[in-house]
């Protein structure tokens, strides 16, 4: 299927460029496996203003597991936190010409992550038993997340290559927005910057997931919905800039 998408390079949008970068870590070997679903589904989360990013008629869900590495908050790093596995959940919105992302759930292996997350910026971070390796071997990348009883297996030739910005690979992957809500129920948006991701050839992967027992019931259908898209990204260096209404 080919896409019209707005080219995103991974750049700070003009209007946040001169905001104070939060976070910076090294985001790498994102799995992200997508589904197309009903857009009722993905409207009780659609923060207020925002509209679903949606392809000829389909809204899009996307199951992520992706490690977080050398991380640091306004460039401190926080002992035993800056290395760690992250899986989530996320839909595709829009804001009149920025695309973005939104979150239904994320799950760390951090309590203090969590919990700062939760409670200061009202983000849907949960803490979960997690843990994640890699290898390369025979010229193939294997990766694997093992969390709350649930593991993902994920193989892939050990060679990249830049997808055609009007690819179903770009639209899924390359994001510099992302929205949420705070307390009052406000929308936030915050920048994401990071050079375009290349992704692996020829990849293919084996999950065991309960998504109603992980998610809530809500999202058991996804354990019956054929898969829409499958990625894996290099990933790279990224920074995250303040939130602002």
């Amino acid at each position: 299927m080919l896409i019209k998408v707005l080219k995103l390079s991974g750049r700070v949008p003009k209007n946040t460029i001169m905001k104070n970068v939060f976070l910076t870590a090294r985001w790498e070997r994102l799995f992200l496996l997508t589904f197309a679903v009903e857009p009722a589904v993905l409207l009780p989360y659609l923060p207020k203003g925002l509209e679903l990013d949606m392809i000829e008629g389909k809204a899009f869900l996307s199951f992520v597991a992706f490690d977080f590495l050398d991380t640091r908050l306004k460039g401190l790093p926080i002992p035993f936190h800056t290395h760690f596995p992250e899986i989530n959940l996320r839909f595709y919105v829009r804001k009149g010409e920025k695309r973005g992302v939104a979150f239904i759930r994320e799950f760390v292996p951090k309590f203090w992550i969590a919990q700062t997350a939760r409670t200061i910026y009202n983000e849907p971070y949960r803490k979960i038993s997690m843990k994640s390796n890699y290898k390369v071997q025979e010229n193939i990348i294997k990766v694997q997340h093992i969390f709350a009883g649930f593991e993902l297996n994920v193989w892939a030739a050990n060679e990249t290559f830049v997808p055609e910005t009007d690819s179903l690979e770009h639209f899924f992957k390359e994001h510099d927005c992302g929205f949420g809500t705070d307390h009052s129920g406000q929308t936030l948006e915050y920048a994401v910057e990071h050079p375009v991701w290349e992704v692996y050839k020829n990849v293919k992967y084996d999950l065991k997931l309960d998504f109603g027992k992980l998610y809530g019931a809500e999202w058991e259908f996804l354990n019956r919905t054929e898969v829409f898209s499958k990625v894996l990204a290099k990933g790279s260096e990224i920074k995250v800039f303040e939130a602002e209404i």
